[in-house]
């Protein structure tokens, strides 16, 4: 299943520039980290071929090349705070940077024969993770003409004294193709987790944005509290007033009419606002909590008009002998798990053909929802990601037909907000001869129960209270 088009508590452009915004940004603080040890780490190199081995080579160029990588560490965390974030181009330029400065080594120690050349994945491995993916590519293709010119241009590699060696050119061929193949590894590797990081994030923020309107409602519950305790007094005041303006004119006078229409309204209002003052534990038991049967009607109500035919069957498993595990388990009103069943509702509307089943079954420990459609079902090969963030769940048909795909953000939300309630969540293709897809969402029966005892219901107790 996937998020269909009418979902409305996630903001998809709003999601989408957030993870934009991050993927076209690099701390300059890493930067110069980074640079700093490979700085460290080619002062190092060099002392350890001139001081401990003696091997010749161009020595002073090199430090000139690694100096201008110290002096541009210095410079910018001079010119910038520890905190900025370079722009895009601006981290581009830097990491080409680096790779011309260590392709600029290379040249002065043995080229692509150098061991050290590996070091040019670094680069393309922090774009992957940094950078758009544009960037990463042109920055690879830096690597890659870098390598090609230090197989023939370079000097010769540090070696004892009297010795030259050159590797044979086909050896140097296959030394950077072995490169360019760790590069692209590294680099695809990075951005696919760095992007799954990103998308689960945003995921998140929207399961939050989904809780946080919920939060917004509940406020909403107190204000209206408040406001019913503000507008107590006046009500009663204007109750006060008509009952005795109805009692000095008497009832033959013309006004008696709107004096008893003002005060009946102003009694019923009164009345409303009573009800809005009540605590919830002292609300009617029918709309605080609900049966299996209730939850689905409820979550399912408002797709009953899509030209799907929705059926619900509630009932225990066959075969039970406890008469309390056959009766009905009553769990407590909460909305993020009717918001949660009414998403899975909703796609499996979207993708039927003709029809959606809900079925609730319970036993003494379990009470199992289950959500089917008789529509394209899942694709195989998108079974065991459905419910991640941003996978496009695609319903299939044998034919190959027609299929229809979105971002999935709508079912990780479901899925997320079912499964804080102590939920676990499962979706599979149902069996032949049948035809689609079926969610199955199980809960502990203890995890789902109300103690019913909570609110005064006779002639049920000793449950254990577990809210969903």
């Amino acid at each position: 299943m996937s998020t269909s088009p009418e979902t409305p508590p996630v903001r998809q452009p709003m999601l989408k520039g957030i993870v934009n915004d991050r993927e076209s940004q690099l701390r300059l603080v890493t930067s110069v980290r980074l640079r700093w040890m490979a700085v460290l780490g080619q002062l190092a190199a060099v002392a350890v071929i001139a001081l401990f081995y003696g091997f010749p080579f161009n020595i002073g160029s090199c430090l000139i090349l690694i100096a201008m990588s110290a002096w541009l560490n210095v410079y910018l965390s001079i010119r910038f705070p520890a905190r900025h974030r370079l722009s895009t181009p601006s981290a581009f330029g830097l990491l080409a940077y680096d790779v011309l400065q260590l392709a600029g080594l290379l040249y002065f120690t043995g080229g692509i024969q150098n061991p050290f050349s590996v070091l040019l994945v670094a680069p393309v491995t922090v774009s992957a993770a940094t950078l758009p993916s544009r960037y990463t590519i042109m920055l690879g293709a830096l690597v890659v003409a870098a390598g090609m010119v230090l197989i023939s241009q370079h000097a010769p590699l540090p070696w004892y004294e009297g010795l030259r060696f050159e590797l044979p050119r086909d050896y140097k061929i296959g030394a950077l193709l072995a490169l360019v193949a760790s590069m692209v590894f590294m680099a695809f590797y990075t951005w696919r987790l760095n992007k799954e990081a990103r998308q689960m994030s945003a995921a998140l923020a929207a399961t939050d944005m989904v809780l946080a309107s919920e939060q917004r409602l509940h406020a909403l519950d107190g204000l209206a509290a408040a406001a019913a305790h503000e507008l107590g007094t006046p009500l009663s005041t204007i109750v006060l007033v008509a009952k005795e303006l109805e009692h000095e004119l008497g009832p033959d006078s013309r006004y008696i009419e709107d004096l008893q229409l003002l005060h009946g309204q102003a009694k019923r209002c009164r009345e409303i606002l009573q009800k809005l003052t009540k605590k919830p534990d002292e609300q009617d038991p029918m709309h605080a909590t609900v049966s299996p049967f209730e939850l689905f009607e409820e979550a399912a109500a408002a797709y009953r008009d899509r030209g799907k035919r929705i059926m619900i069957s509630t009932a225990a498993f066959p075969g039970l002998e406890s008469d309390e595990a056959r009766e009905d388990p009553v769990g407590h009103r909460r909305p993020g798990v009717i918001y949660g069943l009414g998403n899975l509702i909703e796609n499996a509307v979207s993708f039927a053909a003709s029809e959606v089943e809900l079925t609730a079954r319970w036993n003494a420990t379990h009470v199992v929802f289950s959500v089917a459609d008789d529509g394209l079902g899942f694709a195989p090969e998108m079974m065991d990601s459905i419910g991640e963030p941003y996978i496009t769940s695609r319903r299939y048909d044998e034919k190959k037909e027609k299929s229809h795909s979105g971002l999935g953000l709508g079912l990780f939300i479901a899925k997320t907000l079912l499964e804080r309630s102590g939920a676990v969540v499962t979706f599979n293709n149902q069996a032949p001869p049948r035809r689609g897809a079926i969610v199955q969402v199980t809960w502990a029966r203890e995890a789902f129960e109300l103690h019913p005892s909570a609110f005064n219901w006779p002639g049920r107790r000793g449950r254990k209270a577990f809210p969903v």
